[in-house]
């Protein structure tokens, strides 16, 4: 009997734990398929990474109880975070996203205000109250056992989950890489679990782009300027009552450029470096698979053939411009994998005040542009991530005078995160009419691209007004020889290829 009294103080922590993890999930949106309507390899892993977490918190503090409490909270953590996601990118919670907690450490700025402060409020009560009640009020375990057989309990434990979790992973559950639906048919944990799979799967470089045509001899190379504008989209679609001088120098670029139009991106409202490697190295999210996610974990970094490769070897100079963290999604490994030359970062902005939180898309442009005047004879392509537009827009306050200079008609009511962005948005538009002016100034041909790397987090906005499609604009405008502004429709992964045709250096 002595025996079996250690298993017996494991069951009904271990049950109770497992029915309510599984009663945590109508609370995830969006909402998955209730478990007995799942594969059962599905609710398999769901069960085994539960007894998993659970072992190691046992294994650490000895309190079946207390470990009960902590894997619990940690899941309802997820479920928050989640939630918290879906809501303001219309995407759930996936196993990349898990690189974001130690970001969120390093730049809380960007993500916790997101989470809200009620959600951060019942995560920090939960982890609070699981630690004070488990180390206040439970003994520990091993304490009316030999540490050994405690040891050994819990191996047993873990042997189990492991083999579940062996024979729910050999199912191979289906996954389509449409985050939301993958959610539903499989439930939280399993579809983390079957995400870390996919990316932990060897995936093949894929094929190289189209060769590079060398031009005529004795005709100089253009400079290019690529311009991925942080959350730039033309708001007025939103909203008739918008100034459309808001907008001005951009309106004019489009109409003197050679193409323009709406641009379909990789991501809503933030994941900007899907957007950012789908146009540099024209892959389609289907041709990523797993890593269309983030392609900077994994993919990127064995090296991929982009339009900066390929401009170098054609004898260009190949910079980055970009005023935030040279590690934020460790840009500083990937670049030279990318076939960057160089990577200017916010060390390069010491001095400069900032535009808001951030530094601003005017001083941005003064970088570029004394790039462009210290070029030499080797042409240059400068590749631009802007940061002043970046969120949480909700942080910032609406000035007296801005909705007077920015609409001709007064905005809804709960609408000053749109005013907010329409403030940035102006400045978006002097950064392209500095660049426009500097390439103008110059006697060498150049080239400017503009489009936005996805539509702004403006969720309250978007309940008054419509919500838009995700498609932001762009224009490809060349110096000296203004074109008729023919419209196309594009995909981002698209874009560089059309840039490289209108330069004449694409085959």
């Amino acid at each position: 009997m002595a025996e079996a009294m250690p298993w017996s103080a494991l069951a009904w922590p271990v049950g109770l734990g497992l029915l309510l993890s599984f009663a945590l999930e109508p609370a995830v949106q969006p909402r998955p398929l209730p478990c007995w309507r799942r594969p059962a390899a599905a609710s398999a892993l769901h069960v085994a990474l539960w007894l998993l977490l659970f072992c190691f918190e046992l294994a650490v503090f000895h309190r079946p109880w207390f470990a009960m409490a902590i894997v619990l909270a940690f899941q309802l953590f997820v479920v928050l975070v989640n939630n918290a996601k879906f809501h303001s990118l219309r995407e759930p919670f996936i196993y990349q996203d898990f690189e974001y907690f130690l970001d969120a450490l390093k730049h809380p700025r960007l993500y916790l205000p997101f989470l809200g402060k009620a959600r951060a409020a019942l995560a920090v009560a939960g982890f609070g109250a699981a630690f004070y009640g488990g180390l206040h009020f439970e003994p520990a375990l091993s304490a009316s056992m030999p540490l050994a057989a405690f040891f050994g309990m819990v191996a047993a434990l873990a042997l189990g989950a492991g083999a579940l979790l062996w024979w729910g992973s050999r199912q191979h559950l289906p996954v389509g890489f449409v985050p939301q639906e993958d959610l539903r048919q499989l439930g939280l944990l399993a579809s983390l679990w079957r995400y870390a799979q996919e990316e932990r799967r060897h995936h093949p470089l894929p094929a190289a782009q189209a060769d590079m045509a060398a031009p005529a001899e004795g005709t100089p190379l253009p400079n290019l300027v690529v311009v991925q504008s942080e959350s730039f989209f033309d708001a007025r679609r939103l909203y008739a009552g918008i100034r459309p001088e808001v907008l001005q120098t951009f309106d004019a670029l489009q109409a003197s450029a050679v193409c323009q139009g709406q641009v379909e991106v990789a991501a809503w409202g933030a994941n900007t470096v899907r957007t950012e490697f789908a146009f540099l190295s024209g892959l389609s999210a289907a041709a990523l698979g797993v890593h269309r996610f983030n392609p900077y974990r994994k993919l990127a970094r064995q090296g991929v053939p982009t339009i900066a490769g390929q401009l170098r070897q054609l004898g260009y100079r190949t910079v980055c411009v970009h005023p935030y963290h040279a590690s934020f999604y460790t840009r500083h490994l990937v670049y030279p994998q990318l076939g960057f030359d160089e990577f200017i970062d916010i060390e390069s902005f010491r001095d400069v005040e900032k535009t808001g939180p951030y530094i601003g898309d005017v001083a941005l442009a003064e970088k570029v542009c004394a790039l462009l005047r210290q070029a030499s004879s080797q042409p240059l392509f400068v590749f631009v991530i802007t940061m002043e537009n970046h969120g949480p827009l909700h942080l910032e306050k609406p000035q007296a005078q801005d909705v007077e200079q920015l609409y001709a008609q007064a905005p809804p009511a709960g609408c000053g995160d749109l005013t907010i962005y329409l403030r940035h948005l102006r400045n978006a538009d002097r950064m392209a009419a500095m660049l426009r002016d500097q390439l103008q100034s110059m006697a060498t041909p150049g080239w400017l691209c503009w489009y936005g790397d996805h539509v702004p987090i403006l969720p309250q906005v978007y309940k008054a007004m419509q919500e838009p499609d995700g498609k932001t604009d762009y224009f490809v405008w060349r110096n000296g020889v203004p074109g008729a502004g023919e419209k196309v429709e594009l995909r981002v992964e698209e874009l560089g290829d059309v840039v490289l045709a209108a330069m004449g250096l694409r085959r």
